[in-house]
């Protein structure tokens, strides 16, 4: 029997270059992702997470190197068009329409589409949050701050993704809405949606996670099983080449950038 060839990755990251006018944020990282596939983004504060996220979604164009997505290359491809491919980036805090309803948000989301498959798409995401199902009428200012997050991710579902990339998306959440995205990410990969997840909260985004990235100084420095028992060692050797306390790795691991 010939062997199948491995599937070949949804989203490639090969040698890429970025960052704000003369200052360089990314060195040379690579990264791939397959369909179906959740992994987590860490890094400590500066490491150059947010930039990664923000260059792929192409809100950041990038110096040199390549972004491939579905076999094709994203140089040049704005947040919109991305979109339209199936790759959606959920953006660190609440960008919700707070004078417009939570229906009316979401309809926003999906202003592509045909009404019928817009309004279809809309039930289908109220349905992963009912503590925002509930408020459908209401408008997005009169939200919590946990519920506006939620919202932004549910917009974020409206569009299908093949390629949901969520930066911090358990910020501003009580515990109870926390476990709540969780099991809405789990459910996602499970349907075959791809997820890229930068998260403050380790344990958690790692117990949902397939494998990870580390970040440090705008450089991949590990990657690994989500799996592996040894990971808080090999984080600890990736970052700092000597051993340190549990608990200050993971405060250095939880910052943003």
């Amino acid at each position: 029997m010939p062997i199948s060839e491995p599937e070949a990755p949804l989203l490639r990251v090969h040698g890429l270059h970025a960052g704000y006018g003369k200052v360089g944020v990314l060195h040379g990282v690579e990264m791939d992702i397959r369909a179906g596939e959740l992994v987590t983004l860490l890094g400590p504060n500066g490491a150059g997470k947010t930039t990664l996220l923000r260059a792929i979604s192409g809100l950041l164009p990038w110096d040199a190197g390549e972004i491939g997505f579905g076999g094709s290359s994203l140089r040049g491809v704005d947040p919109g068009k991305a979109g339209m491919l199936g790759l959606v980036h959920v953006i660190e805090g609440h960008r919700v329409f707070t004078q417009s309803t939570v229906t009316d948000n979401l309809l926003l989301a999906g202003y592509h589409l045909p009404r019928g498959e817009r309004a279809a798409r809309v039930e289908e995401a109220l349905g992963y949050f009912p503590e925002i199902a509930e408020k459908r009428h209401a408008l997005g200012g009169a939200l919590s701050g946990g519920q506006q997050q939620m919202l932004a991710v549910a917009q974020g579902l409206v569009r299908q993704p093949k390629l949901l990339m969520l930066d911090e998306p358990s910020a501003g959440l009580s515990p109870v809405l926390v476990d709540r995205v969780f099991s809405v990410l789990a459910r996602l990969r499970d349907k075959g949606v791809a997820v890229l997840l930068v998260e403050q909260l380790i344990e958690k985004a790692l117990a949902v996670a397939d494998r990870l990235y580390a970040l440090s100084q705008g450089r991949i420095v590990m990657t690994a099983s989500a799996q592996e028992s040894d990971l808080p060692a090999r984080l600890e050797r990736a970052y700092f080449g000597v051993n340190c306390a549990p608990d200050e790795t993971k405060e250095i691991l939880a910052g943003n950038s």
